[in-house]
């Protein structure tokens, strides 16, 4: 009787996963032939949930530093009611503070840099001009080949009048749709940063919320999983929004001490802009640098050649002293995978992407580590078998406990799946 009893269970075992098969193919199928509506409705549901999203990143960027304002806050309570919206308060007012600051700092710096360029340009080329024609009166032949080159200016003026003929039509057209989008834009930030306050007010009631949601769908231990992951992929995005921060910082800081004391021009102007880029890993700092021996290059060549060397260095002293110490392994992520997330990152999203794409990678290297090294460890024990499980076990604790590889090939666990990994060991 038993027997039969456990007949019938494995066999409507059996069926039930046959149904979860043949449910999940049918899925599949339908999302392949429908696919083209399956990615509008997609663009469509992100459309609609984009000042949400605009928010949640709002509230996770300014949830950093109020984080660290409401932890000194010690003259309220832990349980005060004011110690929050304080901390929220002046946290608002100090992001403002500093774009306002940078703003009209950088503002000035920029029409007398434009002010400038107004006389040094014509300057710059007249120079060039009397370059070439010495180059000319060097070599006549280059000249002569120059005389005989024909250029149909009739047909480029006609070109340029009929585009400007077909662009005044459609003028007024893209006038209105740029004060649509404007408009449009700034609705869905307001939208967005009032549902950054709501999320940041009522964080911790948020956060149960949604355990008690995954407590009450999913099984316990998929719950702890998804909030393990949440919490690293938390520190990590936090770790490394603190580390970039502070590291562009110090870099702006060091280029304008350093263009200042060799008395080079534009130095708050480059500094400013240095430190801005440099929140974009590897090639942000670069773009300052292009920008710099631009403005250099108008007054004088060789403060553009002293610029790039300057940069060169301080760029050598940031990566190798600075930068190790400030972001440290805060994304855990080695040299190589930075370079692609980069990469990937700026093809699929520009600059966002590659902002986001380090922490996110990051996020999945540690992850899939730690599951590579949970399974190497659980091999091991099972290559002992039952002569020795003392002794695997032994020799994987001492793995754990030293941060040494106790094999080739086999580094220690980290973060969440160490502690999985722990779990299995307390289990056998």
């Amino acid at each position: 009787m038993k027997i039969k009893d456990d007949n019938m269970e494995l066999n409507r075992d059996t069926i039930k996963k046959i149904r979860g098969l043949i449910l999940f193919t049918v899925v599949v199928v339908v999302a392949g032939v429908n696919y083209r509506r399956l990615f509008d409705v997609a663009a469509a549901l992100f459309h609609i949930t984009w000042p949400f999203i605009l928010g949640a990143a709002i509230a996770f960027i300014l949830n950093v530093p109020m984080r660290n304002i409401e932890r000194h806050m010690t003259i309220f309570g832990k349980n005060s009611k004011l110690r929050r919206p304080l901390s929220l308060v002046m946290t608002i007012f100090l992001v403002a503070g500093i774009l306002f600051l940078v703003t009209f700092v950088v503002t000035p710096q920029l029409v007398k840099t434009f002010l400038n360029l107004q006389s040094s340009v014509p300057l710059f080329f007249a120079g060039v001009q009397a370059e070439a024609e010495r180059l000319f009166a060097s070599y006549p032949q280059m000249l002569e080949y120059l005389n005989n080159v024909e250029i149909d200016w009739q047909q480029i003026l006609q070109d340029m009048v009929a585009f400007l003929k077909s662009g005044a039509g459609t003028m007024l057209n893209t006038t209105f749709s740029a004060a649509i989008s404007i408009v449009s834009g700034v609705s869905t930030f307001l939208i967005g940063f009032i549902f950054a306050i709501y999320i940041l007010l009522q964080k911790e009631t948020l956060g149960r919320q949604v355990k008690k949601l995954l407590n009450a769908f999913l099984p316990e231990a998929v719950t702890k999983r998804v909030v393990e992951i949440t919490a690293l992929t938390e520190r990590t995005f936090s770790s490394f929004l603190t580390g970039q921060c502070v590291e562009a910082v110090i870099l702006g800081t060091m280029f304008f001490i350093a263009l200042s004391l060799l008395r080079l021009p534009y130095a708050l102007l480059i500094g400013v802009l240095i430190a801005f880029t440099a929140l974009i890993p590897i090639f942000g700092a670069f773009v300052g640098l292009g920008v710099g021996v631009f403005l250099m290059l108008m007054v004088d060549p060789m403060d553009a050649l002293i610029f790039t060397i300057t940069f060169f260095v301080l760029q050598q002293i940031e990566g190798n002293l600075i930068y190790p110490y400030v972001v440290g392994n805060s994304v855990g992520l080695p040299s190589i995978w930075v370079l692609v997330a980069v990469t990937l990152g700026g093809s699929m999203m520009g600059i966002v992407g590659m902002l986001i794409f380090i922490p996110l990678c990051s996020v999945l290297y540690a992850l899939l580590r730690d599951e590579v090294n949970v399974r190497e460890i659980r091999k091991r024990e099972r290559g002992y078998g039952q002569a020795g499980p003392q002794t695997a076990r032994a020799e994987t604790q001492s793995v754990l406990d030293s941060g040494k590889p106790g094999a080739k090939g086999m580094a220690p666990p980290t973060g969440t799946a160490g502690n999985v990994s722990g779990t299995s060991r307390k289990k056998k």
